[in-house]
């Protein structure tokens, strides 16, 4: 585990870099971090994936500038479709690529925001396979899904924020007929891969049904290692 600076076209974004122990090369992962940003709880998603053998790297990509500058142009980014936030990821993952210990292959897992995020680098950005997590699925999905890799994708069935999402996405995926593994679990909500701590996230919980499930969890980790092992590796 190291902390790197990674230069893109827009910014030097700080990351944190999880290496498989042993002998590489191994399959990349990019770890996109919630709305809390490069958190305890982001770079324990990059160790349990270099734990099942993946070079992980979490970028920080609220680390160029104000923590509520970065957020907004995040999400003007991703209501584009184009600009700093999606050169930045790709940057991150030709740096990825270029390592002697990765076998050139990538893929990328979001959450929440960046679950959304997820499903928008699925095309037509070199991903290998993609995980969102309880992410935002577009109303125009069918047309985001042309020419996109595998995906593996993660809800929760109390959910308030993401009513539907499951089923539109999995639908489109079939339609597409692109290989993927869709999973809507009933007794969780929005963030449940995500242990994070303190007063503002028990507001959030109550507010949107979200909260982490430990049972639910271990279930999409290994959903996510099992379709990652298929095709990255």
């Amino acid at each position: 585990m190291a902390d790197v600076l990674i230069s893109t076209p827009h910014h030097k974004l700080k990351c944190y870099l999880s290496v498989p122990e042993g002998d590489g090369p191994w399959p990349g992962v990019i770890v996109l971090h919630d709305i809390f940003g490069l958190s305890d709880v982001t770079r324990e998603h990059a160790d349990w994936l270099a734990k099942e053998g993946y070079l992980a790297v979490a970028p920080d990509l609220f680390s160029w500038g104000n923590r509520l500058r970065c957020i907004r142009a995040l999400m003007v980014d991703l209501a584009a479709r184009k600009g700093a936030s999606f050169d930045d990821v790709d940057a991150v993952r030709q740096w990825l690529e270029h390592r002697q210990d990765c076998t050139g292959k990538t893929g990328v897992i979001g959450f929440c925001a960046t679950g959304g995020f997820a499903i928008l680098l699925a095309a037509g950005h070199g991903y290998s396979a993609v995980a969102p997590n309880y992410g935002q699925v577009p109303n125009d999905i069918d047309a985001i899904l042309n020419g996109a890799c595998p995906m593996v994708a993660s809800f929760g069935g109390r959910d308030r924020t993401l009513k539907g999402a499951a089923a539109r996405l999995e639908g489109a995926l079939e339609r597409h007929q692109i290989d993927h593994d869709v999973k809507e679990y009933p007794d969780a909500g929005h963030s449940f891969l995500d242990d994070h701590k303190g007063l503002l996230v028990g507001v959030l919980g109550a507010v949107i049904g979200a909260g982490y499930k430990e049972k639910e969890a271990t279930d999409a980790r290994g959903r996510i290692q099992t379709f990652f092992a298929r095709h990255l590796a």
